[in-house]
């Protein structure tokens, strides 16, 4: 019964999401009363402050009007096509203020520039940790697309099994064995290229 109810309002949303694409203001506007709470709620969870998460969720459904025709149903489910493109805003968001944390004085022109911690990696550790990260996506992007999507679901949503199941219309020991296998494969992608996981 709730995956009956889950499949529906997966195919309203992906409904409300063509029709966006095609500038229909109502179903824009039903979209947005429908997942703005969901949406914001992670929003609020990664950026821990509410005019910016605020913020961020009126820049996504910008972009949600002007890019919903790139929507692919084949791909994921609604929700989690908007999840990700509010998740993305905040990273970006958090990374930026994360840089806009030195700031000079001009008393500071003359001294010899702000002391950082001696704990910084080397660019030799950088480039290793570039291509560490390179490794992890190619084996990350090696998984099966339903493993892929359960393992995404898991790790950056936080879903649990039972609400894995219930979001991608799988039984529970389905969902399980994914994630088990997926998580084998993936360690054994890492082991072979060298990568600690």
């Amino acid at each position: 019964m709730a995956d009956a109810a889950s499949s529906a309002r997966n195919a309203g949303l992906g409904e409300l999401l063509a029709r966006t694409a095609l500038a229909d203001q109502r179903a824009f506007a039903e979209l947005y009363r429908r997942t703005s709470p969901h949406l914001y709620a992670v929003a609020l969870r990664i950026v821990r402050e509410r005019p910016l998460a605020e913020e961020i969720l009126q820049e996504a459904y910008v972009s949600v009007w002007h890019h919903a025709g790139t929507y692919a149903a084949a791909k994921s489910q609604p929700l989690t096509w908007l999840t990700a493109i509010v998740r993305n805003r905040c990273l970006d968001q958090v990374r930026r203020r994360d840089v806009d944390t030195v700031t000079l004085d001009r008393d500071d022109d003359d001294a010899q520039g702000p002391e950082f911690a001696g704990t910084d990696p080397t660019p030799e550790q950088l480039i290793v940790a570039g291509a560490d990260a390179q490794g992890v996506r190619a084996c990350v992007e090696s998984l099966p697309g339903t493993t892929r999507q359960a393992i995404a679901l898991a790790f950056y949503q936080g879903l649990s099994h039972a609400e894995l199941a219930a979001h991608l219309h799988e039984p529970l020991g389905t969902v399980k064995s994914w994630l088990r296998r997926g998580l084998e494969r993936l360690k054994a992608c890492l082991d072979r290229l060298g990568i600690s996981a």
